[in-house]
């Protein structure tokens, strides 16, 4: 039996998988931190046996593994992994902790158009991790903390402009998960006017950590105007998309 390992090093963390030419054998992810280079050695020493035969890296710390056989772009891993996890789709919006990517595939579901925005954090995964902070909830219980309530519109367009309408908004003690729903509402907003650039269609498949919040998927949905799908495994889709482009691409010999 052959192997390829595939390793996503993202800004926040850090993800690795070990394929077979049909499945994910086995996954890892761990945090990023401030030691990148250190985190991709971790994930590459869980999953290395003598039967791998290929190591393809990607993301922000996809240089930093010397026994890489090839670093190449999250643009095309994402598109490879998340056609990989569901062949129906037809594009894909990635929202990372530091950027967001909309790709558009052709027939054949390999990139035919991208677009990329790292240059605002107000539409990132980070916004939503600092607006946690701020509100003194955990990340995992997202969902739970904002059903069934109504937004409050978050009207700043900035990350540290936002931050402040917050903490205003916490002085004028408003409802804490009515404030978490209006950033969701803002950030799947600027997601869907930046993807539309692209003239998505067809049904989008969301990647990133994001996933986790079925309420988010929701209203990106409904801010897209179309079908948003996603997959327990999305978080890996960069890591799955480097294994699968490994073993396919004659990589495995």
């Amino acid at each position: 039996m052959k192997y390829s390992i595939g390793i996503d090093s993202g800004s926040t963390t850090t993800k690795g998988i070990l394929y077979d030419g049909n499945e994910v054998v086995k996954q890892v992810m761990i945090p990023t931190s401030a030691r990148p280079r250190q985190s991709i050695h971790q994930v590459y020493e869980e999953l290395y046996m003598d039967q791998v035969k290929s190591v393809i890296t990607t993301g922000y710390g996809r240089k930093l593994l010397p026994e890489a056989d090839k670093a190449i772009t999250e643009i095309t891993c994402h598109g490879i992994g998340a056609a990989w996890l569901n062949p129906e789709i037809d594009s894909v919006i990635d929202i990372g902790g530091q950027d967001c990517k909309a790709i558009v595939l052709n027939e054949q579901k390999q990139v035919a158009d991208f677009l990329m925005n790292d240059k605002c954090a107000a539409g990132t995964g980070r916004f939503v991790e600092m607006m946690m902070r701020l509100l003194e909830q955990p990340m995992d219980q997202l969902d739970a903390f904002v059903e069934g309530k109504e937004m409050i519109p978050i009207n700043s367009m900035c990350t540290v402009f936002a931050e402040s309408e917050i903490i205003s908004l916490l002085a004028e003690e408003k409802d804490p998960g009515s404030i978490a729903m209006g950033v969701l509402h803002s950030i799947c907003k600027r997601t869907a006017f930046f993807a539309q650039k692209l003239n998505i269609s067809g049904t989008v498949f969301f990647t990133g950590g994001l996933t986790r919040s079925k309420v988010f998927t929701q209203i990106l949905s409904e801010y897209l105007n179309q079908p948003v799908v996603t997959d327990d495994r999305a978080p890996f889709a960069g890591a799955i998309g480097a294994a699968v482009y490994g073993y396919n691409r004659g990589e495995c010999i």
